[in-house]
């Protein structure tokens, strides 16, 4: 069943009478239960997509529908809580509150959620224990590692039981070996039924992925299949 379809998205920024076309007749759609990278360099249109997915931005043509419901007449309101029902979000700056512990950062999506206070407590606490931080939810940002930090914004990004998890260069901000461990956590999370769409400008993380979306001057460049390895031969091709 079909999670997100997007048909004929572009994109158009004006700046001043100059036009400029970051995405151009973009059309894909991702299974419930797809674990699909999106993958390009610097001002591939990526970022862009990914704020279309995500419900940020709104495209200046072409229609998108996520879990079923269409989008494009929805105003920002409604829009809000069709991201907020439907969406988590992975950062790679993480996006962690300073001021607020471990515990408390991952329970902000669930009060915009109307989650009560006791049920807030007890999801995030199960959250946090299912991602192997149950111990540091007193804990401030300040006082985790960067992989540390990367499993509580994972864990808030599970908070709600969204339909999907938008991952945006979850590894870019840590170190190599703290990155393949956040990775390896995105695969197991795949594996236990989340549907995942991972942005990224590296061949080596997409190659985990289950398909590979290829982005060049906002246009779909190649879409493939990784069971077969395909994907490997087409990313080293791309990127040669």
């Amino acid at each position: 069943m079909e999670m997100i379809q997007l048909r004929n998205i572009t994109k158009v920024y004006k700046r001043g009478d100059q036009e400029l076309h970051v995405l151009k007749d973009v059309s894909f759609s991702i299974d419930k239960g797809d674990f699909v990278a999106i993958i390009g360099p610097s001002g591939s249109g990526k970022s862009t997509l990914m704020n279309m997915i995500g419900l940020l931005d709104a495209p200046t043509n072409g229609t998108y529908s996520l879990d079923g419901v269409a989008t494009e007449k929805m105003s920002d309101n409604q829009l809000a809580q069709l991201r907020n029902q439907k969406i988590g979000f992975i950062f790679q700056q993480f996006n962690l509150l300073p001021r607020l512990n471990a515990m408390e950062n991952v329970e902000l999506p669930m009060i915009y959620a109307g989650f009560s206070k006791k049920e807030r407590r007890q999801r995030a606490q199960q959250m946090l224990e299912l991602l192997g931080m149950g111990e540091r939810g007193h804990h401030k940002p300040s006082e985790l590692s960067g992989g540390q930090q990367q499993r509580v914004a994972i864990a808030r990004a599970l908070a709600i039981s969204p339909s999907l998890l938008l991952a945006d260069e979850p590894t870019g901000a840590l170190d190599s070996r703290t990155g393949e461990e956040v990775l390896e956590l995105v695969i197991r999370l795949n594996r236990e039924g989340n549907t995942i769409v991972l942005i990224t400008h590296d061949p080596n993380i997409a190659r985990h992925a289950k398909r590979v979306v290829s982005l060049r001057d906002g246009l779909i460049i190649s879409d493939v299949r990784n069971e077969t390895g395909e994907a490997g031969a087409v990313l080293e091709a791309v990127h040669a």
